[in-house]
Order: structure tokens, then sequence, then C-alpha cells
């Protein structure tokens, strides 16, 4: 059984209801730990020896955070570049983090269609998380593609319900094992290739 991390980064947590819906799917699940950056360092103040054990505890990262003006929230980045540092997740001995698998869990406001060439945004949601890939390449990670919930300003409430029910779905096949990964990265969201797994299994 793999365990996994949510590194949880929403400093409007109190207002959004798409991560709330997603967290309260996976939250009680006993492999998967939820850490909340903003509640844990709300000064910004990171442990870092805290947060390189916390990771060395686990076999999946999850950066789950909002998409705000094409990037991650502030808190998210500081750690990332505190956290990961050299020495210890890359460089000469920096091998802690070596072939853990890793991915975003992202909510945009804007809906999939945007994230395109010829869309308002330009540019793809992988386009835009190039940063995140090439962080986890340079500490030696295998990153997955995003699990996205986007257009979140029309989602129903049974739209939210089926995407929280996915993404719990997702971490219970990864924490099982029942995954494919050079299957995985054919895809350019982890939404379409779970959903091409249930449709396999339909057929």
């Amino acid at each position: 059984m793999n365990r996994i991390l949510i590194l949880f980064a929403h400093p409007r947590f109190e207002k959004s209801r798409v991560n709330r819906a997603l967290l309260e799917q996976v939250g009680t699940m006993p492999e998967v730990t939820l850490h909340d950056l903003y509640e844990e360092y709300p000064d910004f103040n990171i442990h870092v020896k805290r947060e390189q054990e916390i990771l060395s505890m686990h076999d999946i990262i999850v950066w789950q955070h909002p998409f705000y003006m094409y990037g991650a929230p502030a808190l998210l980045k500081q750690w990332t570049d505190l956290v990961l540092e050299y020495g210890w997740a890359h460089g000469e001995g920096g091998e802690f983090l070596k072939d853990k698998l890793v991915f975003n869990c992202l909510t945009t406001g804007g809906s999939r269609a945007v994230y395109a060439a010829d869309g308002a945004c330009r540019f793809s949601l992988g386009e835009f998380l190039l940063p995140f890939q090439q962080s986890a390449c340079l500490c030696r990670m295998i990153y997955l593609p995003p699990f996205a919930v986007q257009g979140t300003y029309l989602l129903t409430q049974d739209d939210l319900a089926h995407h929280a029910e996915d993404y719990r779905n997702l971490l219970n096949l990864l924490v099982k094992g029942e995954f494919d990964m050079d299957d995985m990265r054919c895809f350019p969201l982890l939404n379409d290739w779970l959903h091409r797994k249930r449709e396999a299994r339909q057929l």
C-alpha cells in the first residue's frame, strides 16, 4: 500500500466550496495525510526539517492548490524553495525524494477550453505547470499529469460530488498501486486517465 501526502495550500480556504468538497472525500482515507500549509504556517515560517521528515514517510506527494494568476499560492512556492533544498532533495547526496510520485491537484475558475493554444489563456494547463514538472525532475521524482477541476464558477452540487468522487477513486487506485505510470502519462489530465479506465471496465 502506498502512503499519500496532500500538501494543501489555499489562502482563502474558508471561501472554497470546491476544495472543501474534494478534501471531504479523501481526508478520512487512512493512507492519506492532509497537510494544510496555511493552517500550519500562518506566519510563513516553514520548519524545513520537519517538512522533510513528513515527505520521507510518504510514497506519493500531491500539491493541491487553486490556480491563482497562472501559478500556485505564495506559501506553496516558499515551501518548494525552502524544503526541496540542495543536498537533500537534489544535488550531491540529494536522493531522499528519488522515485516518489508527485502531481498537482488544481482548481481553476476558467474552463478547460480556455487552457489551450486557441483559448483565452493561450497555453495548456500542463505548460503552465512546467516549473513543477522540472522541480520534480530535478529531485528525481516521477511527475504525473495533474488532476484538475476546472470552470469552478459553473459547477453544480452534482458536478462537485462527481469530481470529489473521482478524486477519491484516483487516490484509492494510487494507494493500492493499481496503475500504470506510462499509461497515466499519456493523458494531459489524470481525470482523462481515470475516465478511460472506468470506460474500459464497462466494456
